[in-house]
């Protein structure tokens, strides 16, 4: 939090270079012409017309770093701009007008009031929860350290115009730039210094020293690196030796007990070793860029630096030969080896043209602001990506003008090796994943719903008050269109129908002897936590498959968890599959930390004893992690990877039919994995399939996604429908179609899928949202030995003996010679105990 914002005007051109040293700078709109744009600013906009959502828009792509707008603009700009780019000017006496969804879309508030009233400002601090506050007084009383001190203890920054403020003494009317910025910060030491870091541009340590008012007061004005030595006084730095110092920022720690400077050193080095850092030798990039330098300066002739400065043509070609060697490594060793190549060559470009890596990450953090994101996709030129090696073949085509096509391998001519390759799908990294979300895992299994809220901010960018939804839902939560309605009610109809005939409602009788009776029964699993991913998307479907299953086994408790949206609300569609399907809850929380609330339960959320689901990687992560934890003793339903598809298509396939199968799986995301198994398909009919893909594909608003999975994707040609199932039947896709001849009667031959769609009019589609099978279904492979979700993976079941007396008699010795056999004497007294008491 900085010790307060400044507000200039045009007449503040003789402090604004001090205050760009000590933190933000609020401008107000039209930013004034007589000053510089600031390192880091905030625009003001005071005047309430009508929003101009590009105007703003092009303010934070130029670097603003958050615009403070009228309560009159904020249903206009929230959603839409990210709540971390906005803050919300309030008068003091609107706060109440202020609603959950304002409240929630912004990230701090600009309040303006007569007094700083410290009750008031610290309920407002309160109803803005998690929210930063600054204050600017409407009246003509000079800012004070005292007041500076008071706000920031509740939580508050003092916004200060610029015409309170000075570079020489503080008086009535004005405060010194120096003494706003020293309020709140204290020093725990006898002698009042001020511990102090002091870093280069980039945040590598040069060393530690003191300062004290004085020194930084006249670094702030001077803009020079002068500290305080213990010993000698007043230090300005290379006064003698001539190692000067440029001051870029000044900032205190989050406790406000010590400072750090950023400076650009000057001469041999900030040691008084002649080195850079007090610290050591500089190493990694800022040890090659002091190297770089020296080179440029001082090469001999002949020397392969010297070498690269001179020969601009040879430079680039290095640049362009190791960018592609970066893209083809495949191990984190070599990696690491490639990049280090590349960092090396493109550094030495960037130090030849005068460039810093200071400058790199500055234009790495104005990037960070822009709102305006390009498509990111290749140029034309690099749609064709460069051989890699035999092992690991290459996507081509992967650009956005280039044509969309499939790689093609003909398993008559293929080596057992490569055919293997073309089963293998992408390295699955999971322990680096489950590396990833432990923190978050144990976060939430330690603080419970407090984290949960935390991370529901972090991640899905929605301030929340609780994090649980009981039935019964408010209807204003569950509006939806007619026909989605109608849409969401068949679906339910069908699944549910479907499901409800697996139920295991039966017991199991056998007597494997004279008066040996064994049973078994079924039992739902009381307590169930259903993940449907969503956020910005809108997933019903997915509600209704684990939703249905659950219901229909009669679990107790069947607790939803989806994303938020960005106003903390769930989809009306959701909410309504929710109410269809019984819900007892619905979690708004995502990824692994609402895997986490479910496995563990918080004080709101209840504990389940099993998670089902898809999600991202980070999801899958999660339940892998917890379901090994016997502190949550959870189970799931089954690993999960990208989705995937493989079609076999004969001479009865329409080419258009096989296309827009293809491609709906494609669309999923570019990790998807596409196949097409063609048998004796003739070069006329491959090039209509491809065709059709090509045509279909630029009709889709995800193109871009489906450029490059199906450019990962692969034909596969088989010479007989017995090796194209053959080949399915290794590879167990999550969706097998089948556009063949009689297709019927080939799913007798199927032994490892997910799910089988069967003749030309069953399309993936179909099952994943309405004909009445699950979509959730085992990927990666995962099919050889997994089924889909169904409603017995919500039924557990029990067995259960009953033996006679006589029954006894007969299966008692069997019984007691094994337990002797194995040792266990308990094990035979138990049957024995009893078969005495029969004979007395």
């Amino acid at each position: 939090m900085p010790a307060f914002l400044p507000l200039l005007s045009e007449n503040s051109s003789d402090i604004f270079p001090s205050l760009n040293r000590i933190g933000p700078i609020v401008l107000p709109f039209p930013r004034p012409s007589t000053l510089p744009i600031p390192d880091r600013y905030y625009l003001l906009v005071e005047h309430e017309t009508s929003v101009d959502l590009e105007e703003v828009v092009s303010w934070l792509d130029e670097g603003v770093e958050k615009v403070i707008i009228p309560l009159a603009w904020a249903n206009e700009l929230i959603g839409i701009i990210s709540s971390d780019r906005l803050l919300l000017l309030l008068d003091v006496a609107n706060v109440s007008a202020v609603s959950d969804k304002v409240r929630n879309g912004v990230s701090g508030v600009l309040l303006k009031s007569p007094t700083v009233d410290l009750d008031l400002i610290s309920s407002v601090a309160e109803f803005f929860s998690g929210s930063s506050i600054h204050v600017l007084s409407t009246t003509d009383a000079p800012a004070t350290p005292s007041m500076i001190r008071a706000l920031q203890s509740i939580g508050a920054t003092l916004l200060i115009p610029g015409s309170q403020l000075t570079l020489g003494a503080t008086s009535a009317t004005q405060i010194n730039v120096a003494d706003a910025f020293l309020a709140p910060i204290s020093s725990d030491r006898p002698d009042g210094l001020f511990p102090t870091v002091v870093s280069t541009e980039t945040g590598h340590t040069l060393g530690l020293v003191y300062s004290s008012v004085q020194s930084v007061k006249e670094s702030i004005f001077t803009g020079k690196g002068v500290y305080q030595s213990r010993k000698h006084g007043l230090w300005r730095k290379g006064e003698t030796s001539g190692a000067t110092q440029n001051v870029v920022s000044i900032r205190a720690d989050c406790d406000s007990d010590s400072l750090e400077f950023r400076v650009v050193q000057h001469g041999a080095g900030f040691c008084h070793l002649n080195r850079q850092s007090c610290f050591g030798e500089a190493s990694g990039l800022p040890a090659l860029e002091d190297t770089l330098r020296s080179r440029l300066e001082s090469a001999p002739e002949g020397s392969y630096t010297k070498r690269l400065f001179n020969d601009a043509d040879l430079l680039q070609s290095k640049i362009m030969e190791e960018a592609n060697e970066l893209c083809i490594a495949e191990s984190k060793e070599d990696i690491s080896f490639e990049a280090a190549d590349l960092l090396y060559f493109a550094l030495t470009k960037c130090i030849a043209s005068g460039v810093s890596i200071a400058d790199i990450e500055r234009s790495l953090d104005k990037k960070a602001k822009k709102v305006t994101r390009r498509p990111g996709n290749a140029k034309p030129q690099w749609s064709s990506k460069p051989a890699t090696p035999a092992s690991a073949p290459a996507p081509t085509n992967i650009g956005t003008d280039g044509p969309i096509r499939m790689r093609t391998s003909d398993l008559s001519t293929v080596t057992s090796a490569e055919r293997a390759q073309l089963l293998h799908r992408p390295v699955l990294k999971s322990d680096e994943m489950i590396s990833k979300v432990k923190p978050i895992v144990e976060d939430v299994r330690l603080r419970g719903d407090k984290a949960l809220l935390e991370l529901t901010a972090k991640f899905d960018k929605a301030k929340l008050t609780s994090t649980v939804i009981f039935p019964p839902f408010a209807s204003e939560t569950m509006q939806v269109e007619k026909d989605v309605r109608e849409a969401i009610d068949q679906a339910y109809s069908n699944i549910r129908k479907f499901h409800k005939a697996q139920a295991d409602n039966t017991t199991l009788v056998v007597e494997t002897m004279p008066g040996v009776v064994c049973s078994r029964f079924a039992r739902p699993i009381a307590r169930v936590g259903l993940y449907v991913p969503g956020g910005t998307a809108i997933l019903p479907s997915t509600a209704l498959m684990l939703g249905i299953p659950a219901q229909v086994a009669g679990c107790k408790e069947i607790v939803l968890a989806t994303p938020p949206r960005a106003d903390g609300s769930i989809s009306p569609e959701v909410m309504y599959v929710a109410h269809l399907v019984g819900a007892s809850a619905v979690l708004k929380a995502g990824g692994a930390q609402a895997v986490a609330a479910l496995a563990y339960g918080t004080e709101t959320v209840p504990k389940v004893d099993k998670i089902f689901g898809p999600g991202n990687q980070w999801v899958t992560a999660a339940k892998m992690l917890v379901q090994n934890d016997t502190d949550a003793l959870v189970s799931i339903d089954m690993p999960a990877g990208p989705s995937e598809v493989l079609v076999i298509a004969d001479h009865t396939a329409n080419p258009a039919f096989v296309a827009a199968d293809l491609l709906s799986q494609a669309e999923h995301g570019v990790d998807s994995q596409v196949v097409l198994v063609g048998i004796n398909l003739t070069p006329e009919h491959m090039a209509a399939i491809e065709q059709q893909v090509e045509e279909q594909a630029l009709a889709l608003s995800r193109v871009d996604i489906v450029r490059q999975s199906i450019g990962k994707s692969i034909i596969v040609k088989a010479s007989s429908v017995e090796e194209a199932i053959a080949f399915s039947n290794d590879y167990a896709p999550e969706h097998l179609i089948m556009h063949l001849e009689d297709a019927s009667a080939k799913v007798p031959s199927i032994d490892n899928a997910g799910s089988v769609f069967v003749g030309p009019y069953t399309p993936e589609s179909c099952g994943d949202y309405a004909s009445g099978t699950n979509h959730t279904l085992p990927t990666n492979g995962y099919a050889r030995q997994f089924s889909g979700v169904n409603t017995l993976s919500f039924q557990k079941h029990i067995t259960s003996q009953e033996i006679t007396m006589s029954g006894l008699q007969g299966l008692g010795p069997v019984v007691a010679t094994l337990a002797d056999c194995e040792g266990l004497e308990a094990h035979a007294n138990a049957v024995r105990i009893r078969l005495r008491a029969q004979e007395a």
